[in-house]
């Protein structure tokens, strides 16, 4: 009798299966057990923190490693360009504007051959 499904393919789908447990898990678990007013409220203010020092891990190296190696000149682009976006998004604390802005600004100073 042959199989109904080939090895190679039932392999294809146990890491299939793996790929999604990895993926969907980690965003469902949090979610439905930490649901309403169970987390003690010093928790719940360490937490206002994370999306903070996740964007600064992110953004970080891009603003100070410019062109292969670390640079706090002028000649760096970016962190010329993170000085006026970072006063605008404490000023603003508006994400997307602040986003707009210092992509607008890079994209003016290449333009105009500043950088």
């Amino acid at each position: 009798m042959p199989d109904i499904v080939p090895a190679h393919s039932l392999s294809l789908y146990l890491c299939l299966a793996g790929c999604v447990a990895v993926t969907v898990l980690p965003k469902i678990l949090p979610v439905t057990f930490l649901q309403g007013e169970s987390l003690p409220s010093w928790f719940r203010r360490w937490l206002d923190f994370v999306p903070v020092a996740v964007m600064a891990a992110l953004v970080g190296s891009e603003v100070f490693f410019y062109e292969g190696h670390f640079n706090l000149g002028l000649s760096n682009l970016f962190l010329v360009v993170s000085v006026p976006t970072l006063l605008l998004a404490w000023k603003s604390q508006n994400y997307f504007l602040t986003i707009a802005v210092g992509l607008g600004l890079v994209i003016a100073a290449r333009a105009s051959g500043l950088y």
